[in-house]
């Protein structure tokens, strides 16, 4: 446990309450509801965080968790070299990524968001985000660690559910990368990476239910703006989609309402469509799942990783189909 009264003197608050709650700290302070949150990424990078947030209140996208600052004007608290921030507490739901509705408005939430992010010069002392003209190398380089654990399994004398599973789909999903390797090289990417250096704009770069809250009046609010960094905008609008597809069974009527809702606010040149088509290709899901399993990135149990393998096979042919849908309906060569 953080020494609370760090906490208290830093930011000049008086605590009532703290209680965990899911990875953070709700607070009740005499100065109103705070969310506490310990950081596990250095100053320079939360300067870089805070700097983005500012920014889109400045550009009138005030629905974010903002930052309180300390008595000396940054923002976090410094604890036994832990890194804890202050926000102000949302009260609300959770955005429910099967209604239809809801969808339609965090598409268009998300559109307001990467315009306010435009012009973004990033606090002097920060530690600059970007993941800008990277994604060949990484999806190059996930590809080939498909491979890497496939010969770990196989070094393996006792094989668990998990490991059998992988070894059967993981060529169907190599050749999905390749695929996705090939539409991207194939497509307009390094010219929207220059054109969003130019822009100065950022991602959220998790936009998914948890983070997209409602409060009572129907406002949106954007929190956890933890992993954000200079990126183009079709890799947050196909994380975002992938995220709402995978609930509903790849239902394209999902997907066609996400991209109107967020064309009606800012437009996608015609080149970014297949940038997005190779994303939406791309089986991240497959590839993270693997890694946290072989890798020990998490400690799940052995139960919670092959059921959550199992459901990514299962989506097989809902996905084939829907990325067939999309290829048409964009005209993707």
């Amino acid at each position: 446990m953080m020494r609370e009264f760090e906490i208290e003197r830093q930011f000049n608050i008086k605590i009532e309450t703290i209680k965990p709650s899911k990875g953070i700290y709700y607070v009740k302070s005499n100065k109103g509801e705070r969310c506490l949150k310990k950081i596990n990424y250095g100053p320079q990078k939360l300067l870089f965080v805070y700097g983005a947030k500012e920014h889109l209140i400045k550009n009138g996208f005030k629905n974010v968790d903002r930052y309180f600052l300390n008595i000396d004007g940054e923002p976090y608290a410094m604890v036994n070299e832990d890194l804890y921030t202050l926000s102000e507490w949302i009260e609300g739901r959770e955005c429910d990524f099967h209604n239809l509705d809801e969808v339609k408005v965090a598409a268009r939430t998300l559109a307001e968001l990467h315009e306010a992010s435009k012009g973004y010069d990033p606090p002097e002392n920060s530690k600059l985000k970007s993941d800008l003209g990277r994604w060949t190398h990484l999806m190059n380089k996930r590809i080939k660690s498909l491979d890497k654990m496939r010969d770990m399994v196989r070094k393996k004398n006792n094989k668990s559910n998990f490991d059998l599973l992988y070894i059967k789909s993981m060529e169907f999903y190599k050749e999905l990368g390749r695929k996705a390797l090939e539409t991207l090289e194939g497509s307009k990417y390094e010219e929207l990476c220059v054109l969003a250096e130019k822009e100065k704009s950022f991602c959220h770069h998790d936009y998914t239910y948890h983070n997209i809250v409602i409060d009572k009046d129907n406002n949106y609010h954007i929190i956890d703006f933890d992993y954000c960094k200079r990126e183009i905008r079709t890799f947050d609008i196909s994380n975002f989609m992938i995220k709402v597809l995978k609930r509903v069974e790849w239902n394209p009527e999902f997907a066609d309402t996400i991209l109107e809702s967020y064309n009606e606010v800012s437009p996608l040149l015609d080149c970014e469509y297949k940038v997005l088509y190779a994303f939406l290709q791309f089986p991240q899901r497959y590839w993270r799942l693997a890694n946290r399993y072989y890798y020990n990135e998490v400690n799940w149990g052995q139960n919670a990783f092959g059921n959550k393998i199992e459901t990514i096979i299962a989506e097989q042919d809902n996905m084939l189909k829907f990325l067939d849908y999309f290829k048409n309906k964009y005209n993707i060569d």
